[in-house]
Formats: C-alpha cells, sequence, structure tokens
C-alpha cells in the first residue's frame, strides 16, 4: 500500500498519529507533489489545530491546485471566517471541473455559509447524484432547495430521507417548516411515531419542535406541551442563566453611558442597511420588502459587525460577544470598525446593488457600535407586541448551541431578555436621536404602503413599487420565515399567543408590572 493510501485508511480509521507518520513520509519521498502536505493538513484538521491546517493545505494547492484540496482549504477557512478567501478556493473548485461527492457536498456548503444558497445548488446536486444513498448529501441539497423557493423539490428529498431512515430528526423538523400545514395535510401521525422511537435528546428536541410547529399551524393548544417539554430539558442541556445575557446587557450600556469612548470619525459609507430586533418578529419581512428594491440586495444575517467588534477588541475569550470585549471596544478606533465591517460584509455581497442589507438580529446590540463606526448606514429595529415576540420566540428552534439564543428555551429568561432589549433600545433612542426607526410589525400589518414609505424613506431609497410584492422576490431565504415571506403580507400572526392563553398568563402579569402595554 502507497504511503498515499496508509494514511487515507489511517484517517478513515481515526488513527491520527499513523495517518501523520504516512503523510510525512509522502512529503519527505516527494517533496514537490501535492498530497503529502494536503494529508498532514487534514490530520491537523482532524485533531483541532485549524490554523495549523491551512498553510499545510495551501502547501498543497500551491504545488498544483486539485478541487478536493481547494474545497477542504475553503472549508477551513469558513472556519476561520475568512470568507473572502474562503470564497475564492471554493470557486477555484468549482473552476477546476468535476469533483467527487465529498468535495462537491463541502464545496456546497461553504457557499451555503457564505449567503449564496442559488450557487450551492450545483455542488449539492453533483454530490447526491454521485452519492445518491448518502442521507447527509441529500438533506444538505433539500436545505437548499427550500431556502431558494423550491418547495416541490425540497420535500421530495426529505421524503427520501425519510423513506431511508424514518427516525431522520432533521427532515421530520424541515419538512415541518417548509410549509404552513392543514388538517387536511399534515404529518402529525408520523411524527408521534417518530417521537415515541426518538432515543436520543437532539432528534426528540427537533421532533417536538416540527410536532408543535404543525399542530400550531391548525390551532391545536396541545403544541404548548410539546414545546414545554422540549424547552424545558434543552435549557437543562445548557445550563442556561440569564445573568449571562444581562451580564452583556449591563456591560453594553455602561460602555456608552459611562465609559470614555475612542474618539475619531466613523466611515461614510451609505451602503449599509442593518436591520435588527428581538427574533421573530418581521426582520425577514423586512429584509424581503428592502432587498425587492431596485437599489438594494440581501447580504442575509452577517456576523460581520460581532466579528468585527470582537477582532478589533483583541480579548481571548472564546466567544464572539462577551462583557470583556465590549469593555475593551472603547478603546477602538470607530473608523477601524466600520472599514473592518465592510470588508466582511463585502464578500457576501453579489450583484452591482449600491445598498445592502445585513439582517442579524443580535446587532441591536451593537447599535452603539454602528452609529459610531458607519455614519451613513441606516438602522431599522423591528417592534412586535411583547406576547407574540415571546411566544415567537419560544415556539422557534433557533440553531441549538448558538449562544444568542440560548435565552429562548424559558418563557420568563424570554420576558426578561425582552424587558432588557426595550430598555437598550430607549437607551440608542437618547443617544443617537433619529438613527433607528422603531417599526411597528402590527402598524405594518395593518397598513402596509404607508409603512413600507415610512422605511423607505428612513433609508434614504426612493419609491419602489415592488416592495409591495415582496412575496414575489425570488432571493434565497435562510430563516425559519421562509414560508411566511412567500405569501403576500397578512394579519395571521398578530395575537397567536392567545391559542395559549393559559400557560402565558404568568408571562403576561409580568410584563404588565414591569410597564409593558400588553393585551389583555
Amino acid at each position: 500500500m502507497t504511503s498515499d493510501a496508509q494514511a487515507r485508511a489511517a484517517l478513515k480509521r481515526g488513527d491520527l498519529n499513523a495517518a501523520a507518520a504516512s503523510a510525512k513520509a509522502l512529503v519527505a519521498a516527494e517533496p514537490d507533489r501535492p498530497e503529502g502536505y494536503f494529508l498532514l493538513g487534514i490530520v491537523a484538521a482532524e485533531a483541532g489545530q485549524i490554523a495549523k491546517a491551512v498553510p499545510l493545505i495551501q502547501a498543497a494547492v500551491d504545488r498544483g491546485p486539485q478541487a478536493e484540496h481547494l474545497a477542504q482549504l475553503a472549508r477551513l477557512l469558513i472556519l476561520l471566517r475568512r470568507d473572502g478567501e474562503a470564497a475564492d478556493a471554493a470557486r477555484r473548485a468549482i473552476a477546476l471541473g468535476p469533483a467527487d461527492a465529498r468535495s462537491s457536498d463541502t464545496i456546497g456548503c461553504v457557499l451555503a455559509r457564505l449567503g449564496d444558497h442559488e450557487a450551492s445548488l450545483a455542488p449539492f446536486t453533483a454530490a447526491v447524484e454521485a452519492e445518491p444513498g448518502n442521507l447527509d448529501y441529500r438533506y444538505n441539497l433539500a436545505a437548499a432547495c427550500g431556502f431558494t423557493g423550491r418547495e416541490e423539490d425540497a420535500r421530495r428529498h426529505y421524503e427520501a430521507i425519510l423513506a431511508a431512515d424514518p427516525g431522520n430528526a432533521r427532515a421530520h423538523y424541515a419538512l415541518a417548516i417548509l410549509s404552513r400545514q392543514t388538517v387536511q395535510a399534515n404529518h402529525l401521525p408520523r411524527l408521534k411515531t417518530a417521537l415515541v422511537n426518538a432515543d436520543r435528546p437532539d432528534d426528540a428536541l427537533r421532533i417536538r419542535y416540527a410536532l408543535a410547529k404543525e399542530l400550531e399551524d391548525i390551532g391545536d393548544p396541545e403544541a404548548f406541551a410539546h414545546l414545554s417539554a422540549a424547552n424545558a430539558e434543552h435549557k437543562r442541556k445548557l445550563g442556561y442563566d440569564f445573568a449571562h445575557d444581562a451580564a452583556i446587557f449591563d456591560a453594553v450600556e455602561a460602555l456608552f453611558t459611562g465609559s470614555t469612548l475612542a474618539s475619531g470619525a466613523g466611515d461614510p459609507d451609505p451602503s449599509p442597511i442593518f436591520i435588527v430586533g428581538m427574533p421573530r418578529t418581521g426582520t425577514t419581512l423586512v429584509d424581503r420588502i428592502l432587498s425587492s428594491h431596485r437599489e438594494v440586495q440581501s447580504a442575509g444575517e452577517l456576523q460581520a459587525m460581532p466579528l468585527s467588534v470582537k477582532r478589533l477588541a483583541g480579548t481571548r475569550s472564546r466567544t464572539i460577544v462577551d462583557p470583556d470585549t465590549i469593555r475593551a471596544s472603547a478603546a477602538v478606533d470607530p473608523a477601524a470598525i466600520g472599514a473592518a465591517y465592510l470588508k466582511q460584509a463585502s464578500h457576501h455581497r453579489t450583484g452591482h446593488a449600491p445598498r445592502f442589507t445585513d439582517k442579524l438580529p443580535a446587532n441591536f446590540l451593537y447599535v452603539g457600535h454602528i452609529a459610531r463606526a458607519l455614519l451613513g448606514a441606516r438602522i431599522v429595529c423591528l417592534r412586535r407586541n411583547p406576547m407574540d415576540t415571546v411566544w415567537s420566540n419560544y415556539k422557534n428552534l433557533f440553531a441549538s448551541q448558538s449562544a444568542y439564543y440560548a435565552y429562548s428555551y424559558d418563557l420568563m429568561d424570554i420576558a426578561r431578555y425582552y424587558a432588557r432589549f426595550d430598555r437598550l433600545m430607549a437607551l440608542w433612542d437618547r443617544l443617537y436621536p433619529g438613527r433607528v426607526l422603531q417599526l411597528s410589525y402590527e402598524s405594518l400589518v395593518a397598513d402596509q404602503e404607508a409603512q413600507t414609505r415610512l422605511l423607505l424613506d428612513h433609508c434614504g431609497l426612493g419609491w419602489d413599487e415592488a416592495c409591495l410584492s415582496f412575496h414575489r422576490n425570488t432571493s434565497a431565504v435562510a430563516t425559519p420565515s421562509a414560508a411566511q415571506v412567500r405569501r403576500p403580507l397578512n394579519a395571521d400572526g398578530v395575537g397567536k399567543w392567545r391559542t395559549h392563553r393559559e400557560g402565558l398568563e404568568p408571562i403576561r402579569c409580568w410584563l404588565a408590572q414591569q410597564g409593558f402595554d400588553v393585551p389583555q
């Protein structure tokens, strides 16, 4: 067996020491060939040494680019959040022609992480055609189809996965959120069977969320019981304490009310439009309205602002947003944050639209940084009735390991989070009057044209009739709101919490005690 084959065999069985030894022997014997360097890089990556792996795989690419090598280089660069270099490597891999199934799937995943879901379809399709029995590859293709509005194709692939693996929780959940279910057409019996047979906590979590979604669609209050069970278990697993998020809010408020902030003028670039707010309050809807405008492109939910602040603050913590990073950002030149943001965001812009939206909801924590670092940026904050906000956060499964949404598995935690969010938005209004348009979801639903005109005016955009037909927007949507925003505006989501009034009554009373205007 050759050193190449020995290294790959050792990698397959998880013997990193043997794989490294074979790869080193290959480099020593043939230093001008790429394979040894590539395999050494993969060994380093498998050991969690991503920063060490990248130059090794780059050395392989330098000795003669191959699709497999470029695909893995792109994957590692994405993990290091070097998005521009990752995009370049992925597109170089595509240009080399047909790749093996694994490399095709990897390229598709990189493009998806970059937000280019339309471009990800071709490599995902190639991976499934090469290995039709690989359910992971098929799931990725199904998700891309769903994100790009190819609902029937997505449904067909998810059903193929479930035919091969009836307990596949990811496919069950994806099918539930793919479209609105009805009394006549739903998956409830199958989901209840899958829940009984689920033997892993993560599977049970997703299947309960799928059940709750479909029960909610048909107006069945049983949804509440499934969510309560799923969320309570997941909160225990995460070990979440609201004090974690309270400390972040405290640090942001202290930074902008009591600290000496670095002086300097921010970047005047008018291209960014930030859409912020609590999740599930209409941020995707407003993103679709704005990106229907002839001058605007949606760049998706970017990490560009949190990453820019983190990198320039220079803190060593593993989390992107934490009190130490927020405090350290006081010393950072606002212009440096603005320049870093624009550079990072540029990798997610396609086409030639002069303006772009960044709809990461959690950017409401960074409004002060945005206001100082990007003088020409416009900011829109979605506001929704507190009760609907709490319920919509509780019933949606966000990225289950994301620190941004760890509060969302307990009703009282969500209510407390909402109260701090509201207090922070009031602070931004005092410190930066006029910079943030606080747009009411209910007002938008009640008077679409008037509120759309208000929105466009705040963003410095002329009138465009296409904004009223946002549901015809063909660009990708990679959020749980995908099904809703492909329908005309409607009031279906207003007051949905009332279906579960009894279970939500303690939260309603608490919010009322805090002075919020909550409906009876």
